[in-house]
């Protein structure tokens, strides 16, 4: 395995702790509008131009990466892996574990 799994408590320790993180959400347009982790960036796995997306990273910085259940981020963590990245972390359990441990943001909510 060219990645490390997480577990949400763990997943979100470290992403408040490392200064070289990048939080990606590789779910569909569909999936954030409904919910997503604050200060992620999508990137649609199964967009046509994910991989060209992949290009632009910075593969000196560590990514955690998660989708709806951990399938398809495991999936981009092997393809980044390939591409040389070094610091993959996927979310066990997805966005539906991080939302048993953790609040999220609802896209539809007002603030203020």
């Amino acid at each position: 395995m060219n990645f490390t799994p997480l577990n949400p408590n763990q997943f979100a320790q470290q992403i408040a702790n490392n200064p070289n993180a990048v939080l990606l959400d590789v779910r569909t347009d569909e999936e954030v509008a409904e919910d997503k982790i604050p200060n992620s960036i999508q990137i649609n796995i199964q967009s046509p131009t994910f991989e060209a997306q992949t290009d632009e990273l910075d593969p000196a910085k560590h990514y955690y990466i998660y989708c709806r259940s951990g399938k398809r981020s495991s999936v981009a963590c092997q393809y980044l892996a390939k591409k040389g990245f070094e610091n993959l972390y996927n979310l066990e359990g997805g966005i539906m574990a991080w939302k048993n441990e953790h609040q999220i943001t609802q896209n539809n909510q007002t603030n203020g």
